[in-house]
């Protein structure tokens, strides 16, 4: 998953209280437009989109834009750093209290479903703009970049989720952690959720059920606890 950088924090006393409404004003601006780009990317596509229809979209004037985001790919990394986060505090993944309490659930099944759910609610919030960047990664070499990164911050955190599996029970036939991880990519991808989601008009508990079916069916030996629901 992306991660969001580290926050400098200002100062205390008057000018410190000025500049922190100063921040504030900014951030909400920077909120407004993300809003904005992220409605117009995913509706009008990444390409369509210009950076004088995102100004207009958030109200703002075209210099307010550039101010606060020089580049409309920019504008696309940060709307999809805080979609993926769901808030602007910069935690990666793994520090985040829902993988957190999935690594330390004693019970592999139930580190299994937290796991699904935590991707559930992300997808949620981001599943349309990740394909809006996997989507223009084909034409656009830096977005490339981006998309490659996500999927190889996606591995590492499936991965450490295997490992953590591996250590509570035996993976199936002899399967590594590495494959384990391999599996749970493809199964827990932003292009299989739309697919089924978007594409199938499964609802998100539907795929939620039938996600967290799968993985345990296929990265262990234990009884599959549910058989996916309809809708």
């Amino acid at each position: 998953m992306t991660e969001t950088p580290q926050r400098r924090r200002h100062g205390s006393g008057r000018n410190g209280q000025k500049e922190d409404g100063r921040a504030a004003r900014a951030r909400a601006t920077r909120a407004r437009i993300t809003a904005a780009a992220t409605d117009l990317f995913t509706t009008a596509g990444y390409t369509a989109t210009s950076m004088a229809a995102i100004a207009a979209k958030a109200n703002v004037s075209e210099q307010t834009l550039y101010y606060a985001f020089s580049t409309k790919r920019a504008i696309l990394t940060t709307a999809l750093d805080l979609a993926v986060a769901g808030d602007d505090e910069p935690l990666p993944t793994l520090e985040r209290p829902w993988a957190h309490a999935a690594l330390a659930d004693p019970d592999p099944i139930g580190q299994i479903r937290r796991q699904v759910d935590g991707a559930a609610d992300i997808y949620l919030r981001a599943a349309l703009l990740l394909d809006v960047v996997r989507s223009a990664a084909t034409t656009d070499p830096d977005l490339a970049e981006v998309w490659a990164t996500n999927i190889r911050q996606r591995l590492a955190v499936q991965r450490t989720f295997a490992d953590a599996l591996a250590r509570k029970t035996a993976l199936r036939d002899g399967l590594t952690a590495e494959t384990a991880a391999d599996i749970a990519l493809a199964i827990l991808s932003p292009e299989t959720y739309n697919l089924l989601v978007h594409t199938q008009g499964w609802n998100h508990a539907r795929w939620r059920d039938w996600a967290a079916d799968a993985l345990v069916g296929m990265l262990t030996a234990l009884p599959r606890p549910t058989a996916p629901s309809g809708g």
